[in-house]
């Protein structure tokens, strides 16, 4: 008989899991891991209300796309286009960068893949007499070593001539230039420290479900557990 399991550990545990997967998921695909050296506005780039020019824009650059600004002279009106700049793998600017995807991709597909899996730990708390927790947790684990491989590679791609087009000349491996670090950069950071707190944490919704309490509330019949 399937009985429902909720306690105040294993629902922080479950939401944690799922904010962490979509943290790194929505880092990864952002464009803002580095904001670019300040550009000025061009000569047709004219504020119609002050008669002054803009202000410098700062473009930025993410794993495998960007985001710039483009003029409609004719409209006199500017807009940031976001989007890839790597129309396959192979395109992605620094071989470095290229393992920094695939070590990011990994360890998300495991996020998602427990934040999925954690959203039925209510009703099912072992597989294979083994703690649903517990197995979650340890893939937490690995996903986060994943994380930090590809979070530790991916400066070493700064020195690649994209990087420099966007940093000044001055940049290079582990050194930014002209460059400044995005959210993304730093959400991936933190989301990384969030999954193995969660890899921790696990050990914690693991106890609660499973704690002398829990039991005598399955004794008495109950098919709802809550517990506090």
């Amino acid at each position: 008989m399937c009985h429902v399991i909720v306690t105040c550990r294993s629902m922080l545990w479950t939401l944690l899991s799922i904010v962490v997967a979509f943290a790194e998921l929505i880092a990864f695909m952002s464009a803002d891991w580095l904001i670019g050296k300040a550009k000025p506005s061009s000569s047709e780039d004219v504020d119609n209300r002050t008669g002054g020019s803009q202000e410098p824009y700062h473009p930025t650059l993410g794993i495998y796309g960007r985001c710039t600004r483009i003029s409609h002279m004719q409209l006199s009106r500017r807009d940031t286009l976001c989007g890839p700049y790597a129309e396959n793998f192979n395109e992605i600017a620094s071989g470095f960068w290229q393992a920094t995807a695939i070590f990011l991709a990994v360890g998300i597909m495991i996020l998602c893949a427990v934040a999925f899996v954690s959203v039925f730990t209510m009703c099912v708390q072992s597989i294979m007499k083994k703690s649903i927790f517990n197995v979650c947790g340890l893939l937490q684990g690995i996903a986060g070593l994943f994380l930090i491989l590809g979070l530790i590679l991916y400066p070493a791609g700064w020195g690649c001539q994209k990087a420099i087009s966007y940093c000044g000349p001055y940049a290079s491996a582990y050194k930014l230039g002209d460059c400044s670090l995005g959210w993304a950069f730093y959400t991936a950071i933190g989301g990384t420290i969030l999954t193995f707190i969660c890899a921790v944490f696990s050990a914690q919704a693991e106890i609660a479900t499973s704690s002398d309490k829990v039991q005598e509330e399955i004794e008495e019949g109950k098919n709802l557990i809550c517990l506090l």
